[in-house]
């Protein structure tokens, strides 16, 4: 397969193989949140765990042998060497999303992997080892969620986001990051009910159909966004700029921040509103 293109059918079939490298990475995590886990902070004050690390470490070794030579942006990795040439197929990685929850002993922290071709995510793989779930999709393909059992991952069932619901529309907020501007944007898509969450789950509660709306109008990572951006389009659904347009990804310049976006599971909806 060509490093610089890569089909919805290539990414697709890729899926089994990216699952099986998240779901071990989740049974790792498991074993090793048994006891305290020791954090500290990094540059961004943000916190960061032996747990981070080996989940990272673990994911790469699979990474390496499943898409050997195809560059890869990790968290950890990104503050400790130069980024690699990102113009054509690239992996994105975010080992442990949600850290401060899975310090505080909540299920509410993800494993993210995505592929991206030509700065879209075109697949991608969320878990949710606590909870035991794991969800994944490719543009063009579909999405499933699936069982994560101590020997991989299991009893998949097709999943779709759902139309805008005439009543109980549910809006999704972030645990720890709530900002201003995505309060004031939830006041315009009264009656909502709004519901705070950690990690990339919010992406996959929409994508299933749990959810209407997931808006994040502060900065931040790609590596928090790129695989549950993959789940929601796979499922139906979309994810843009607060303006409708495509979000790139792979922005080392800009150390692969992302300003603001917003996941919606009802397209149609989010060209009402964004029109």
């Amino acid at each position: 397969m060509s490093v610089r293109a890569i089909s919805a059918v290539e990414a697709g079939r890729l899926l089994p193989g990216l699952t099986d490298v998240v779901a071990r990475a989740s049974a790792l995590i498991l074993r090793m949140s048994e006891g305290t886990v020791a954090h500290r902070l990094k540059p961004d004050q943000s916190p960061v765990t032996a747990v981070d690390e080996a989940s990272e470490a673990e994911i790469l070794r699979g990474l390496a042998q499943l898409l050997p030579g195809v560059p890869v942006v990790a968290e950890e990795m990104s503050g400790r060497q130069a980024a690699p040439a990102l113009d054509g197929i690239f992996l994105m990685v975010d080992p442990l999303d949600g850290t401060k929850e899975f310090i505080a002993g909540s299920d509410e922290f993800t494993v993210n992997v995505a592929i991206l071709c030509g700065g879209v995510p075109v697949a991608g793989v969320v878990a949710a080892p606590k909870r035991g779930l794991l969800w994944r999709g490719a543009t063009g393909v579909g999405a499933e969620r699936l069982r994560l059992t101590p020997d991989g991952a299991a009893d998949s069932q097709s999943i779709r986001t759902r139309h805008w619901p005439a009543q109980g529309a549910v809006g999704l907020t972030s645990r720890s990051h709530l900002d201003p501007a995505t309060q004031v944007f939830l006041d315009g898509l009264e009656p909502i009910a709004r519901e705070r969450s950690g990690s990339a789950l919010k992406f996959c509660l929409v994508a299933e159909g749990s959810a209407d709306v997931y808006p994040r109008l502060a900065t931040t990572c790609e590596w928090d966004v790129a695989a549950g951006h993959a789940v929601v389009v796979a499922a139906g659904g979309a994810v843009t700029t607060p303006e409708g347009s495509a979000i790139p990804y792979g922005r080392a310049a800009e150390n692969f921040r992302v300003p603001a976006f917003i996941a919606w599971g009802d397209p149609d909806k989010a060209k009402k509103i964004l029109r």
